[in-house]
């Protein structure tokens, strides 16, 4: 009996250190439906809900690496120095790469009420260095006996280049650093929109998971992509609307998994887990549980 209870319990750990074997279920920038995203709040939520956290990724004027969908600060749900609300013409002057991280973290993207997520719980937040969060929620999944995963994006582009960080080269290279440094690369997929940026990744990180994420609509168009990157991507991950059983079905031909963005109801997530995909990104985490 004592040899066969060490094997269940060796197979129950290696499934549950190893969740990639099962459907991916991500909270897009840590589920800001629920919480305000790209926050250490909204993180440490996801990790309440067994998610793999997904975050953007922004540098300062100061070459830091900072935990941001936009390069400026939303008007939606960030406000002025005062407390106070911005226009939109206001809080996209603010660009991150024009402020030292002092003046970043000195913003509130929290308290103000989302007005897309009525359902988000409001309290003061600022938007983090990568480094500082990371090491918050490895101590919290810590705590709570979790192993996290990871999905970052470099959000990069031509029109970018300059305005948003100094080099994409440099970009990458102090994300990565920063990844590195705090042990996570083996539980981190690299995602973007930019080919350029996951060219770099697989060059100078070739054992690095990567996922292009694209508005492909048909195969046609994914294979398009993908011949244009150059290499065979571990992950594509389009917009959920444009996914079909046909596409899902080509791209597992050609071993690469697929994980769309955003569905956001139980309705639209059992449909793409139904389709066969691997996993999806959603702003809502906690709908996970009503999946079959």
């Amino acid at each position: 009996m004592k040899p066969v209870f060490l094997i269940s319990a060796f197979i129950l750990l290696v499934s549950c250190s190893n969740p990639k074997t099962h459907f991916d279920e991500q909270a897009h920038r840590g589920g800001r439906g629920l919480m305000p995203e790209n926050t250490i709040a909204s993180q440490k939520t996801a990790i309440d809900y067994g998610a793999t956290l997904e975050m953007d990724l922004q540098m300062s004027k100061d070459k830091k690496i900072v935990v941001s969908h936009d390069a400026y600060f939303s008007s939606k749900f960030c406000l002025d120095l005062n407390g106070k609300p911005m226009t939109k013409e206001e809080g996209r002057s603010r660009l991150l790469y024009d402020m030292p991280y002092d003046s970043v973290a000195q913003y509130d993207c929290g308290s103000k009420p989302h007005p897309d997520f009525p359902q988000q719980k409001n309290l003061p937040a600022h938007k983090p260095l990568l480094s500082v969060l990371i090491d918050s929620v490895e101590a919290y999944a810590k705590e709570k006996g979790h192993i996290n995963h990871y999905n970052i994006e470099i959000k990069s582009s031509p029109k970018a280049d300059g305005k948003h960080y100094s080099r994409l080269e440099a970009f990458v290279d102090s994300a990565m650093a920063v990844i590195e440094r705090k042990g996570i690369a083996e539980r981190t997929i690299i995602q973007s929109f930019d080919e350029r940026a996951l060219k770099k990744v697989h060059e100078k990180w070739p054992q690095m998971e990567v996922a292009y994420l694209d508005w492909a609509k048909d195969t046609a168009e994914a294979q398009t992509y993908i011949n244009a990157l150059g290499f065979k991507p571990d992950i594509f991950s389009p917009n959920f609307r444009y996914v079909t059983e046909t596409l899902i079905r080509q791209l597992h031909e050609l071993d690469i998994k697929v994980i769309p963005w955003t569905p956001n109801t139980v309705e639209e997530m059992q449909k793409i887990k139904d389709m066969g995909a691997d996993g999806v990104i959603t702003d809502y985490p906690n709908l996970f549980v009503n999946l079959e």
